[in-house]
């Protein structure tokens, strides 16, 4: 009897997990049949609602919505504009590739360029200065003076000087403040100065603009070429060797062309700083282009009003430094350069015997006196005042 019940235990307990296995066989083959015809189903429904749909269940528009295109992608890489509903019309630009070559060109070429330019003006000047020494006046002192500005003409110059020294130093420190003055005056200094010195940049252009307008009026007649032009420049201007006079009027070559860089860089810099007082408003870098095209250039018109900006901002910074080299080159010819040149625009009255040795055909049209008689290589020094 006992047997019996073991034998019985020993079936029972093999025949349940075989009918749980076979339960779950029965569950899954359930379940492969019903997934099928579950997706089915939700096709069949998606399918009723794109036909009941007036889009037809896709993006309006002609969106690919969640769909990867590269081709839309490489166009916003390079700077495609969009449609947008807000003022701001450039937001329509997702990614303004050209911003790239900007920074590369502000912070590379024009910053490193700037700055060899200046200093090497600088270097110029000072081994012009160690070799030459100061300009004396050969004949010394007369006692006498003539008058070489009149007031409206020392205004005008020191108009456009001075507000052109603040507009440099304002401006470099736009390029190399961070690097130089930072450091050194500290984040709260530095930022007082950097907010004074924006303000002063851009209210401070107005009247350099007037300033050129004037000298512009007051001296460009006086700064047409006339065949003493080339005599000067076969002597060096006389800069070169002591004695050596050339024959000049009010201006000679080498004032001459100082004035015209200061009136075409001056012109220059007011065009492109307009652009930059006034942004996205106004556009020349393309009519420029197109101008530069019908002569042979290569260079593309359609120009966004970013690019336009960009290009600006690089277009006012090379002609700044070339200009702040030159000028300092100026500075130091008409200060401690040459002896007697600083009274021209102080006091408006130059020592007769200086302006006999640097303009003496000038000296004898403003005393009446019989021009002096100079051939082609400039022989015939200038008589000093008696």
């Amino acid at each position: 009897m006992l047997d019996r019940i073991a034998l019985a235990k020993q079936r029972l307990a093999w025949l349940v997990p075989t009918l749980g296995l076979c339960l779950l066989l029965v569950l899954a083959q359930a379940s492969l049949v019903a997934v099928p015809a579950q997706a089915q189903e939700a096709q069949d429904s998606l399918r009723q609602v794109e036909q009941e749909s007036p889009v037809g269940g896709q993006v309006p528009g002609q969106s690919l919505g969640a769909n990867s295109d590269s081709e839309i992608w490489r166009a916003v890489r390079r700077g495609i504009e969009g449609n947008v509903s807000i003022p701001d019309k450039q937001a329509g630009v997702l990614i303004q590739s050209e911003g790239d070559n900007w920074r590369a060109m502000r912070n590379g070429p024009l910053t490193v360029g700037g700055a060899w330019i200046v200093l090497g003006f600088v270097g110029v000047v000072a081994l012009f200065f160690a070799v030459r020494g100061r300009i004396k006046i050969d004949s010394g002192l007369s006692g006498r003076t003539i008058e070489r500005f009149n007031g409206i003409e020392r205004f005008a110059h020191w108009l456009t000087a001075t507000t052109f020294i603040i507009l440099a130093l304002t401006g470099l420190n736009l390029l190399y403040g961070r690097h130089v003055l930072l450091p050194i005056l500290g984040p709260d200094i530095f930022s007082a100065i950097s907010t004074a010195g924006k303000y002063a940049h851009n209210y401070l252009a107005f009247p350099f603009m007037l300033g050129v307008i004037m000298m512009f009026v007051l001296w460009v007649a006086h700064n047409i070429p006339n065949r003493y032009d080339m005599i000067w420049l076969s002597k060096g201007g006389g800069l070169f060797v002591k004695g050596v006079h050339p024959p000049s009027k009010k201006f000679n070559l080498g004032q001459k062309l100082i004035f015209w860089m200061v009136i075409v860089g001056g012109v220059s810099l007011s065009v492109s700083g307009i652009a930059l007082l006034f942004p996205f408003t106004l556009a020349y870098w393309g009519p420029t282009f197109s101008v530069l095209n019908a002569i042979g250039f290569s260079l593309p018109t359609e120009i966004t009003m970013m690019e336009e900006m960009q290009l600006s901002t690089l277009w006012h910074g090379i002609i700044a430094m070339v200009m702040i080299g030159v000028i300092i080159a100026h500075i130091y010819i008409g200060s401690i350069g040459m002896e007697g040149a600083f009274a021209a625009m102080g006091s408006g009255h130059v020592d007769e015997n200086w302006a006999r040795e640097h303009h003496s055909v000038w000296v004898a049209e403003v005393k009446g006196e019989p021009i002096p008689d100079f051939d082609d290589h400039g022989t015939g020094s200038p008589q000093p005042a008696e």
